[in-house]
Parts: structure tokens; sequence; C-alpha cells
């Protein structure tokens, strides 16, 4: 039987006049990639994880326990963001200790993890620096380190390197799949480009218009002749 990180039953929730709804689960360890056109649901579908959004109907089950009307602090979840991931007046560093502390109230050994979790991501000594004197894939850098100081066992990325060069883009999501295996993560990617899930992801689902219209492995997902929507969405030249 497979140990299940995320499940995602029935979910439903209503934007302007779409009713969407998200059947899905991923299990733990692994990375799933959420594929699709503008306006299918990626974002709300990990908003709805996160806990940002709150569902008509259906459950949201993380190791086993139902957190759907859990406040988004109290879920065993880290989200991960394209914009807005940092404070301008804070340092690196203490971007990366909220993770521990909303306060900023730290001992020795936080900040001595706060520390290891810059070096981790490639960015020992630069832990005074503010988000404007970093580059933009330093500042990802930086959000992906505080996501690992705050030790939760699901990663939610909404596409937090679509922004990036793509040497850049593939660097990241090379670092993103290192850290998944070091540290045991359940991943779950949104992104607009199939390469990303190419790349790392070992299951990807495919939405259209509130739901989950395909699921299944990455590459037999991507070659698959149905449904139309995907191939569509893929265009004429198959991966």
């Amino acid at each position: 039987m497979p140990d299940v990180m995320l499940r995602v039953e029935g979910l439903t929730f209503r934007y302007e006049d779409m009713e969407m709804r998200f059947d899905l689960a991923v299990e733990r360890g692994a990375c799933l990639a959420v594929l699709g056109p503008s306006g299918a649901g990626k974002s709300t579908l990990l908003n709805l994880i996160a806990g940002f959004d709150r569902p008509l109907a259906g459950q949201v089950v993380i190791a086993g326990q139902d957190v759907t009307t859990w406040k988004p602090a109290a879920r065993p979840v880290t989200s991960l963001f394209q914009e807005h991931n940092l404070f301008a007046h804070l340092s690196a560093g203490e971007n990366v200790g909220l993770g521990l502390d909303p306060g900023l109230r730290l001992d020795a050994a936080q900040w001595r993890q706060v520390s290891v979790a810059l070096a981790r991501v490639d960015l020992a000594g630069l832990e005074q620096r503010r988000p404007g004197q970093l580059s933009g894939g330093q500042r990802q850098r930086v959000a992906l380190a505080r996501s690992l100081v705050r030790e939760k066992p699901l990663l939610l990325l909404d596409e937090p390197f679509s922004a990036l060069d793509p040497g850049l883009r593939l660097e990241m999501l090379d670092l993103v799949q290192q850290l998944q295996r070091e540290r045991g993560l359940t991943v779950v990617l949104v992104s607009h480009n199939p390469r990303d899930a190419l790349r790392i992801a070992e299951a990807s689902a495919f939405l259209y218009e509130g739901k989950v219209l395909a699921l299944g492995p990455t590459r037999a997902l991507l070659t698959a002749p149905e449904p139309p929507e995907l191939r569509a969405f893929l265009g004429p030249e198959s991966l």
C-alpha cells in the first residue's frame, strides 16, 4: 500500500462562474508537477492545500491528518511563490529566520540554523545582504533556505523560478530535487513549462477548467494521445 503524504478528495471551490473540483494523491517523498493553461486552477489548488483559500466541500489530508479546517500556520506545509517571498527591509539572514520565529526572537542555535540553511543554498556569508542587494536567483535561494529551516514535510512551489533565466531556472530545480532527496520532502510544483516536470517530477497532473483531467507518470502523461486538451496545451511538437 503506498505511503501517501497528501490526499485531496472532492475539494471544491468556486471562482467567479467556474466551479473547481480536485482529486489527487501524492506519495511521501515524491514530486508531483501540476501543469495546465492559465486559469486552469493550478494556484487555487495550492492555496487550498496551504489553507489560504477555504473549500466549499471536500478534504485536504496531509500525513494522515484531515487539515481542511486548520489555519495555514498550523499545517505541515511550506509555500514558495514567484514573488513576495522576502521582506525588503530585512537582511537575508533575518528573512530566513522568519521561518523559525515570525518575531525573530532567535537564540544562538537558531541563528546557526539560519547560517547552515543559507550555506546549503550556496549563500554562505551573505546573511547581512538585503534583498535589493541580491540577484533574482539569490533572492529565490533565500526564500528556499527559509523553507528549509521550517522543516515542514510538504513543500508547495507556485512557479517560483519562472522569472529566472533558463539556465538559472534549471539550476534551481536541480537544487530543489537535491534538497527533496536529502530531507525526504514531498513536493508539489506548479509550472506552465512541461520540461520542469520532466526534470524533477516522477508524476504530473494536468488541470483544465478547474479539474484534474489527467494524472500519472510524467513522461507517460506528456506523451499520451489523450485528452485533447492536454495535447493542445503541449502544442504540435511532442516532448
